[in-house]
């Protein structure tokens, strides 16, 4: 461990224990580098470490202050009220339309703002592209994509610990048809697919799509994946694939450990359960320190990873990728006879960034933009919001996921839509109808008037509708 490191995590504990309570100063950088004998140098990063991951606050000429923080809901337990699931509820189809609104501030969508997102230099490498090259732009990629795209994936996963071969990566509009592609591939209609709970509804209508069982395991907001539960689901049932998302679960935010992960993988192989990971927030950890993808814990070919460029760069070039394995020639032939291949121009795009500029800082400028802004929604949904309520602390990923017991969901959905405000209603996580009194709302905008004054109005809205 660095010394910063060692550092923060004194400091980390003294947080947790209540040494230093929220709104109390942390000593100076001078105090803690005689304090605990380091350099000045070595203070500051303890600092920014701690800033990073959502604890610790700047205040211009006052120094470092402790955050406040909003209290964990207890494991996300799951309203007992009925509701429509993910497939049947009618406010899917409104959340979806909302997507096509320009009117409305968007804390619906777990994506990044384009203000927080390279437009510039992207704007100029598909010039370029279109300048320099316009034949091989506009014309068919391969199926697989383009192969230097295809290397700079496998270079990246290599930074991370993780062997792949850019053989066995297929280009794919984005991480839901990386998904999709894998459950075609793996799956047959009727079979059994556990997923998480909650989980994207995205996952869930592409399992319903396929007329595949859906079978939910618990994610929880301090730890993840629950494994004892996986391990009991695979003992009582043969399920085919998995579809897990052990980064930065969308909605909770949550991360699994790396020990939690590798149990988990030992569970799925034991029971001959395919693995397929989404991890399209991965790159996301406010902390600067990436997680590791269960890929790097795989030991028996077991995994299928899918990722996409979406959430880090440009939602809408739709760049994602498949590492299929043992299973990417049938991904390519899956791939092949849907769409034939991705679109050139995004991909010859991304290879021109990628090439110029330093992908690793502008992810730790993103970063940096989605932890303040979690910071500051807590702050304002402990200020604004009924007492009531509690909200998840995430360490990395797009989502702040708010509990509000005896919550009427689909009144408040309606009530911001008419305000103006998008809102993911918590019903939509799951293919039960579970989570009626939560709701996922977006940390990926910047932080502006106009966004807390949203964040008020949704607080009042909400307490009009506590039954």
């Amino acid at each position: 461990m660095l010394l910063y490191e060692h550092l923060a995590s004194q400091l980390r504990a003294q947080i947790a224990q209540g040494a230093l309570r929220a709104g109390e100063r942390l000593p100076s950088i001078r105090q803690l580098a005689h304090n605990h004998g380091v350099s000045i140098a070595t203070a500051v990063q303890a600092c920014l470490q701690l800033e990073r991951e959502g604890l610790a606050q700047a205040r211009p000429r006052s120094g470092y202050f402790v955050r406040a923080a909003v209290p964990l809901p207890p494991a996300a337990r799951p309203s007992r009220r009925h509701t429509p699931g993910a497939v049947s509820n009618p406010m899917l189809q409104d959340v979806l339309d909302m997507l096509a609104r320009g009117d409305l501030l968007p804390l619906h969508s777990a994506t990044p703002s384009p203000a927080l997102l390279p437009q510039a230099a992207l704007t100029a490498s598909l010039s370029r592209c279109l300048r320099r090259a316009p034949g091989a732009a506009l014309d068919y990629a391969p199926p697989q994509g383009h192969l230097t795209l295809r290397r700079l994936i496998a270079r990246r996963y290599a930074q991370v610990g993780v062997t792949v071969s850019p053989e066995e990566i297929v280009i794919t509009a984005g991480a839901m048809e990386a998904i999709s592609l894998a459950l075609r591939t793996l799956t047959q209609a009727g079979d059994v697919v556990l997923v998480e709970s909650p989980t994207y509804h995205g996952i869930l209508q592409a399992v319903s799509a396929l007329k595949l069982k859906v079978l939910e395991v618990p994610n929880l907001p301090d730890r993840g994946i629950d494994v004892a539960r996986l391990e009991q689901l695979l003992q009582q049932n043969e399920v085919r694939a998995a579809v897990l998302v052990p980064n930065f679960n969308n909605p909770l935010g949550s991360l699994t450990s790396d020990h939690d992960k590798q149990a988990l993988l030992k569970s799925c192989a034991r029971h001959k359960t395919v693995v397929i990971e989404d991890d399209i927030y991965g790159e996301l950890a406010w902390s600067g320190q990436r997680p590791s993808p269960l890929r790097r814990w795989d030991l028996h070919g077991n995994v299928i990873t899918c990722g996409s460029y979406s959430k880090i760069l440009a939602p809408g070039l739709r760049i994602g990728w498949v590492v299929g394995g043992d299973w990417s020639d049938a991904l390519l032939r899956t791939k092949y006879f849907s769409t034939v291949g991705s679109a050139s121009l995004p991909q010859l795009a991304l290879v021109d960034y990628l090439q110029r500029h330093d992908l690793q800082r502008h992810l730790r400028q993103l970063c940096r933009a989605l932890a303040d802004n979690m910071q500051r929604m807590h702050q304002a949904v402990a200020r604004d919001w009924p007492a009531s309520t509690r909200a998840c602390t995430p360490q990395g990923g797009l989502s702040l996921w708010l509990q509000l017991p005896g919550m009427d969901a689909q009144a408040l959905f309606d009530a911001a839509l008419h305000a103006g405000i998008g809102t993911a209603p918590g019903a939509l996580f799951s293919s039960r109808g579970e989570y009626a009194d939560c709701l996922r709302l977006s940390c990926g905008l910047p932080w502006d008037k106009a966004l807390d004054h949203a964040l008020r109005r949704l607080g009042q809205l909400a307490a009009k509708h506590i039954g």
